[in-house]
């Protein structure tokens, strides 16, 4: 009867610890399928962010750090459809004169332009500052300037997470690719992401 008790414990401590294991093995595997499926979503918004960004730097000649600008920009500007000829005339001397035309089109929406596909047909632009699944509500965090490189003035940006789903990623990593996830750079000229 003694061993008999004694076996139906062990068995009942055996099987408490393979359930912990199981569980504990099982929560790690559940955190890194959330970590991968929250960075997924904060890249997709960077690539949107960058897109429009992008655009409006191509419009206004500089970056904007105002949200707000942002989405109206998306929802409310447009781009000038243009049509670019040249003349060549042969002057007398030999040389060429190159005479350039533009003339303006028309105007095209900047939603038509970047953002025509179905999945923003109903996008929140508002919303683009906030960070996916941060319970906090936490925004991304932008900069657009100024640097001066071999004495050219060139606008740069940067917007990155300031709330990192994965704890491991941090400012102090040396990797690019390890730390918060981010387009741009504070210092150099690129658009780049560091997930590419």
């Amino acid at each position: 009867m003694k061993n008999r008790v004694i076996s139906i414990g062990l068995l009942i401590v055996a099987i408490s610890l393979a359930g912990y294991l199981v569980y504990g093995i099982k929560s790690s595997i559940d955190e890194k399928e959330r970590i991968a499926r929250v960075e997924r979503k904060v890249i997709e918004k960077l690539m949107t962010i960058r897109k429009a960004e992008i655009g409006f730097q191509a419009k206004y000649g500089d970056y904007t750090a105002d949200w707000d600008s942002l989405a109206n920009f998306i929802k409310a500007d447009s781009f000038f459809i243009t049509e670019k000829s040249e003349t060549i005339i042969t002057l007398a001397y030999g040389a060429d004169s190159v005479i350039v035309n533009i003339d303006t089109l028309g105007t095209v929406s900047v939603m038509d332009s970047l953002f025509s596909t179905p999945e923003f047909s109903k996008y929140d632009f508002l919303a683009l500052k906030f960070i996916p699944e941060n319970k906090n509500k936490a925004e991304f965090e932008i900069f657009a300037g100024q640097i001066e490189k071999s004495g050219v003035k060139i606008h740069v940006i940067e917007v990155r997470d300031t709330e990192p789903a994965d704890p491991t990623r941090s400012e102090e990593n040396d990797g690019r690719n390890r730390k918060p996830l981010r387009f741009g750079s504070r210092t150099d000229v690129t658009t780049s992401g560091n997930w590419e």
